[in-house]
């Protein structure tokens, strides 16, 4: 397909190198920037037969058959609404929108319009991620009762991040969308979000918006996703993920420290991996950065999904549902306490769906625990089912 990329900067080049990795079929023959001379320069760094600084004309271009929005994200309502318009396919960067009356708007729009809306978060197809889901959904954690999602770094990259009104917020809203959905997918999709609980500080940079903040999301099953996000951290990009259930346990390292360790005086200097602060002494290089960040993977299950008619593993609606758990996020960081998470969409399970989950030893009695002692013995702690009492039984080796 012939890609109009709306977006020349940093993801932008995430995306088109990705993109045009490995022989890929699907090619970006247009950008799309305000500033007419990075959109030239976006184009002769990739081969693009055209660019413009009016979006209009890349979305509505004959030759368009599918628009990718690499766009800050005040944005990207804007440039939906354009696709929409122009009854043109759409993959949107994170978050959707600024906040859930943005997303929704989007996801109407495309709904409306009858085009395809792919939700671009990257994070929800690492290939970690997808081996780590594949075990998740065959029952090997068993029932999923927390998860934990980590992405911190010392902030990003261009100036509208740091603006809270072109943003949206500060790092809730720029890394809180991968941690979240990470979330979402483990515990499973249908299963409804209900409130949450952040803490959110400015502890170093001089803005407006949040550049510290955690959070728990209780979801109606019982299940609790937490989530840590910062600009403060210093030594690179952290991006780690944590499942635990009743049958096992999952950790996931993504990034920073994945088995490729370097030390240099720093005399060649150069790039090292995104957001790292130094191209001296100990660094952790990335083998294959857009591989390990997912965007392969992502690529190629929305063409598939675009091309079969089918649904991408992410959606607008998808999109829709993370930024109303973050507007509850940022609610909730300023009254300090637990908020609501509002969905006028709910698409997934209803009701209080939550199991009790214990394991029945015997017709009288629930299994606490079992364990093997230092000595060999082997020990089992019961609950009697009616009277409520805890006992133990030792088994000598």
């Amino acid at each position: 397909m012939k890609i109009a990329m709306l977006g020349s900067g940093f993801i932008a080049r995430f995306y088109a190198d990705s993109l045009h990795a490995q022989r890929r079929k699907d090619h970006i023959h247009l950008v799309y920037s305000p500033t007419e001379a990075n959109a030239e320069r976006f184009a002769a760094d990739y081969g693009l037969a055209h660019f413009t600084s009016d979006m209009r004309t890349a979305i509505d271009h004959p030759d368009t058959e599918v628009v990718l929005i690499a766009l800050p994200n005040h944005r990207h309502l804007e440039a939906v609404l354009a696709c929409a318009a122009a009854k043109k396919p759409v993959l949107c960067t994170k978050p959707l929108g600024r906040n859930a009356q943005e997303a929704k708007e989007m996801l109407a729009a495309v709904e409306r319009a009858g085009v395809f809306g792919g939700y671009l978060e990257d994070l929800c197809y690492t290939p970690k991620f997808l081996k780590a889901l594949k075990s998740v959904q065959e029952g090997s954690l068993g029932r999923i009762l927390w998860t934990k999602s980590r992405e911190a770094h010392p902030g990003p990259h261009s100036d509208w991040f740091w603006d809270k009104e072109k943003s949206g917020g500060g790092a809730i809203i720029d890394l809180g969308c991968h941690c979240v959905e990470i979330g979402r997918n483990f515990i499973g999709k249908d299963i409804k979000p209900i409130e949450v609980m952040c803490w959110a500080d400015t502890q170093v940079h001089p803005i407006d918006a949040e550049d510290h903040a955690i959070g728990l999301v209780r979801y109606a099953n019982g299940a609790i996703g937490q989530f840590e996000v910062s600009w403060t951290f210093r030594g690179g990009m952290d991006l780690r993920d944590e499942v635990m259930g009743t049958e096992g346990t999952v950790w996931l390292n993504s990034f920073l420290r994945t088995g490729f360790e370097m030390f240099t005086t720093g005399k060649a200097g150069g790039y090292v991996a995104e957001k790292a602060e130094s191209d001296a002494g100990w660094l952790f290089p990335v083998g294959d950065e857009a591989h390990e960040l997912g965007y392969p993977h992502m690529f190629t299950d929305m063409f598939d999904s675009l091309e079969n008619g089918s649904e991408p593993l992410e959606t607008f609606y998808d999109g829709y549902v993370v930024n109303a758990i973050l507007d509850a996020a940022l609610l909730s960081a300023k009254s300090k306490k637990w908020e609501p998470v509002l969905l006028d969409i709910w698409r997934g399970k209803e009701g209080d769906v939550q199991t009790s989950g214990f394991i029945e030893y015997d017709e009288n009695h629930y299994l606490i625990k079992r364990e093997i002692l230092p000595n060999g013995d082997h020990k089992l702690i019961l609950k009697h089912k009616s009277t409520g009492k805890v006992s133990q039984t030792v088994t000598q080796r």
